[in-house]
């Protein structure tokens, strides 16, 4: 039986859509993603939906709250997690937030980053795949599968 764990994942855009804002895994050395830079998200709580999983997730992580956000697609990555914990991940990509997002969360630093540069930043190899889904201008959402091993993308398939 595949139990996979549920989370999200949200890329927030900059008001003139440039930039996007990154947390930098880098406040413990013991994280699975520590010094690497992703998205905003995390593990669904089980009384929420996944809407309201990605706005606590935002709001608790970076201090601001989402007005405007679209699902742009969900990834299945069986064997991801530290002990080989299926994720089912949503990807939301947000638009139009409230606030200032802070500088920093227990998890590590947030920045904004050029969108045309990300790709040259530590990230896991995965990212690499469906980055560009997240921020390109098809409106339909991707839906995909990327198994992992030892912390490593076997492959990668998705449609639209």
């Amino acid at each position: 039986m595949h139990t996979p764990i549920i989370g999200t994942l949200g890329y927030v855009l900059s008001p003139d859509s440039q930039q996007v804002l990154l947390l930098h895994r880098n406040a413990c050395s013991t994280d699975q993603h520590f010094g690497k830079y992703n998205g905003l998200g995390g593990k669904m709580q089980p009384d929420e939906d996944v809407h309201t999983c990605m706005i606590r997730e935002i709001e608790e992580e970076a201090g601001i709250l989402c007005q405007e956000m679209t699902l742009r697609g969900t990834i299945n990555w069986p064997g991801f997690g530290p002990s080989g914990e299926s994720w089912l991940g949503f990807i939301f990509l947000i638009t139009f937030f409230d606030g200032t997002p802070k500088k920093c969360c227990p998890e590590g630093e947030l920045g904004w980053h050029q969108l045309a540069d990300i790709s040259r930043l530590p990230m896991w190899e995965g990212d690499r795949f469906f980055l560009p889904l997240v921020f390109d201008d098809d409106q339909r959402p991707f839906h995909g599968v990327m198994p992992y091993s030892q912390g490593r993308p076997l492959s990668w398939r998705y449609f639209r």
